[in-house]
């Protein structure tokens, strides 16, 4: 099983678990090698009670699985169990290790109690802690290995001219050599004594440090896992802005081609006949007066096209104003609150804007509503868009109300989008944007 740092330790201000130059680092701080050593050393022991209620529990739950009732009990002490040795290990590494390793359970959130057992059997985070668990014997043996092996090692080493005229024949047995008394049991001893003073010590910090990030990666949250999780949202956003982009290419594409267009079409083809008619003043003149007419619809067409890419008002006074134009144009009352004390970049300011004028263009056009709301404030870092209105509700975006297009925007700047519509109403769209602060 892979191992993920889960966490940054929580590190006090005379405890820095990063690794130092100088091989005599573990010895500045004895009281954290102390506790580094008790951390390793009390793995073993703890490994071995968490593996054996856990293999325990576990057997008993899968084995009773084909009886369902019976496996119950037994799978719920699984989980609370586990849930238990979790928080043990969790305040072991705080106090041992100065490494503070976030719980990553949520809480129940089960309606009723019936539901639950399903609810912990589906959570991921609960079976990395039970995988811990099982861990915990194997990776505590390898850990006291360590330990007893450079501490107890070169401590008899170090002692050794003093006991080795003691053991029989005077000699101590190494494998493949003997040593007596002499150079050759000084020279272990100076061995020892290097271990004491640099292997060991490294060794356990090493140690320690292996086995809290094993801890945190199973027991706490993990930075790979939230930043997986993040660049997947930030492709989310970047496919949902291009989509929004393409979207509303192909509107501006389509505003121009049945509206704008067509009435310079229709323009010129009346200033065609009237070049045609020159002979009778009458039909000249009302050829003209239709041609002027047609003009003016072209130009108040091509004027809200350019109000529907940027609207030039919200670029001069902002979203208060921008807005009490949109509502003066809507046809139901629309009541506008608007608390933004410092104005948020523009590419968040357009987005607000347009939020809301889609918004009321589908109470207006889906909703049957008699009234509506708009409320836009600032809050930290965010800000808060709400839009309600009193219409039959039953709002999806799938249906093709302009919700999605909605969404995807929002979506393309980081935002998030939540649409309440039940059936009956009322609806409210509820959106929230990062401003910076």
């Amino acid at each position: 099983m892979p191992i993920e740092p889960a966490i940054e330790p929580d590190i006090g201000p005379d405890v820095d678990v990063s690794p130092r130059r100088s091989p005599l680092a573990p010895w500045r701080s004895p009281g954290r090698l102390a506790r580094a050593a008790a951390y390793v050393a009390l793995g073993l022991p703890i490994g071995a009670i968490a593996f054996a209620i856990t293999i325990a529990l576990l057997a008993a739950s899968t084995g009773l699985a084909v009886t369902i009732v019976l496996a119950i009990p037994f799978a719920w002490l699984l989980f609370a169990a586990s849930r238990g040795l979790g928080g043990v290990e969790r305040s072991r590494a705080d106090a041992l290790i100065d490494v503070t390793i976030v719980d990553a359970v949520p809480p129940l959130a089960a309606p009723t109690w019936l539901r639950r057992p399903w609810e912990r059997v589906t959570s991921a985070a609960r079976w990395r802690e039970i995988g811990h668990h099982l861990l915990a014997l194997p990776v505590g043996v390898l850990g006291f290995v360590v330990f007893a092996v450079t501490w107890c090692g070169s401590l008899a080493l170090l002692l050794l001219p003093a006991y080795v005229p003691v053991l029989p024949d005077g000699t101590a047995k190494f494998w493949v050599a003997d040593v007596g008394q002499g150079p050759g049991a000084w020279s272990l001893a100076a061995l020892g004594l290097l271990g004491l003073v640099l292997i060991a010590p490294h060794a356990t910090m090493l140690t320690a440090r292996l086995q809290g990030a094993l801890a945190a990666s199973l027991l706490g949250t993990s930075r790979q896992r939230e930043l997986a999780a993040q660049v997947t949202r930030l492709e989310t956003s970047r496919s949902a802005a291009v989509d929004s982009a393409e979207a509303e290419r192909r509107r501006i594409e389509r505003d121009l081609h049945d509206g704008a267009q067509q009435r310079l079409v229709a323009l010129a083809a009346t200033l065609g006949k009237a070049r045609e008619v020159h002979a009778d003043p009458a039909a000249v003149n009302a050829l003209v007066a239709e041609a002027h007419e047609e003009s003016k619809a072209a130009l108040r067409e091509i004027r809200d096209l350019v109000r529907g890419i940027n609207p030039v008002i919200l670029q001069d006074r902002g979203l208060d104003a921008a807005l009490s134009a949109v509502i003066a144009r809507a046809p139901v009352p629309v009541e506008l609150d608007v608390d933004v004390a410092v104005r948020p970049p523009a590419p968040v300011e357009s987005a607000a804007y347009f939020v809301v004028a889609e918004a009321l263009t589908n109470v207006a056009r889906h909703a049957e509503a008699t009234r509506a709301s708009v409320s836009i404030a600032r809050a930290g870092d965010r800000l808060v868009i709400e839009v309600r209105d009193d219409g039959h509700g039953g709002a999806d975006a799938s249906l093709g109300t302009g919700l999605q297009g909605l969404r995807d925007r929002v979506a393309g700047l980081g935002g998030t989008m939540l649409v309440i519509s039940p059936p009956g109403g009322p609806t409210t769209v509820s959106v929230e944007l990062p401003c910076g602060s």
